[in-house]
């Protein structure tokens, strides 16, 4: 196998399995920036994994080829609107955020689970019609060598989520809305001294990291996994959370992050292509990206620190 061949082999895979992780991770920076801990970010995959599954098979006569980026707008906002369970325990009521999210992850399976055996008759649903499909990029993928390994059998969706994770940054860093986000999640006394509303800014990043967590979970249904069952989100949603303390609570780390994370999941699909992976077991493949996890959060949390009120619950007048 020549080395062009390789990176064809290897960076597209890398990339589509990194885009649901991305979008979750984006999702987890804007929560965690507002200082709001978001251990849902698995719940929140989950139910934007089941809401695109059922729309998409309800719809998808009525959408046609439209169905997959119909079903993960409307997956976006019935996470958004899940979220904010988590914005009103954490924020209004000031519970414990690691066990309202470990309760949002519980949540959102439980329901998925129970609706899919009530609607479908059994433990997961039938297999989309209208899932997403790989394309070649007009003219970028005409370019030589590049051309081939970057733009040729590429989902859209890998690269919106690339797009995604700029934007994120150019909102957190060069805007006031990112700027206020920022000074809440550091300082929310002073912030509230300046004028600023700490549960209003609270609410929304919430919010925005339920938009992210659906986006992630529908493309991942929409382009992995093809229905919805009990296994279909397995961990990815813990990853994500890695890869945005990995990634130092940075938009554009989480990114790189996420990334490394989605090259390590691709490596049981990809492994046997691979000269070096040839011959490893495939079990040592399945648990690589996990393990991976482990020895990436091991090697730099001490280095990452997070925003200084991150998980700390705001009283207004309290010091």
């Amino acid at each position: 196998m020549g080395f062009i061949d390789l990176l064809q082999s290897i960076i597209p895979p890398a990339l589509f399995f990194s885009a649901p992780l991305i979008f979750t991770a984006l999702g987890g920076v804007f929560s965690e920036r507002s200082g709001v801990v978001n251990i849902g970010l698995e719940g929140l995959m989950v139910m934007g994994a089941f809401v695109g599954i059922v729309f998409n098979l309800t719809f998808s006569d009525v959408f046609g080829i439209w169905t997959p980026w119909v079903s993960i707008l409307v997956a976006m906002l019935v996470s958004a609107i899940f979220a904010i369970i988590h914005a009103i325990a954490a924020v209004s009521f000031r519970a414990d955020q690691v066990v309202s999210g470990v309760a949002i992850n519980f949540l959102a399976l439980g329901l998925g689970v129970f609706l899919t055996k009530q609607w479908y008759g059994k433990g997961q649903t039938d297999m989309v019609t209208q899932p997403f499909y790989t394309t070649d990029i007009r003219f970028l993928s005409d370019i030589p060598v590049i051309g081939r390994i970057f733009f040729q059998n590429i989902y859209l969706t890998s690269y919106l989520a690339i797009i995604l994770a700029f934007v994120a940054w150019y909102v957190l860093y060069k805007t006031p809305f990112g700027l206020r986000l920022r000074a809440v999640g550091e300082h929310p006394m002073a912030a509230d001294t300046n004028g600023i509303n700490v549960y209003r800014m609270r609410y929304i990043a919430v919010i925005i990291s339920g938009a992210m967590g659906g986006l992630g979970g529908s493309v991942f249904a929409l382009t992995i996994a093809m229905n919805f069952s009990h296994a279909t989100i397995v961990g990815q949603g813990f990853m994500a959370l890695a890869a945005v303390i990995f990634g130092k609570w940075h938009p554009l780390g989480a990114m790189g992050a996420a990334l490394f994370f989605g090259f390590a999941q691709s490596l049981s699909v990809i492994g046997g292509g691979i000269p070096l992976l040839a011959d490893v077991p495939q079990v040592f493949l399945l648990i690589a990206p996990y393990v991976l996890t482990i020895l990436a959060l091991a090697g730099f949390i001490g280095r990452a620190e997070a925003p200084k009120a991150n998980g700390v619950p705001y009283i207004k007048g309290s010091r």
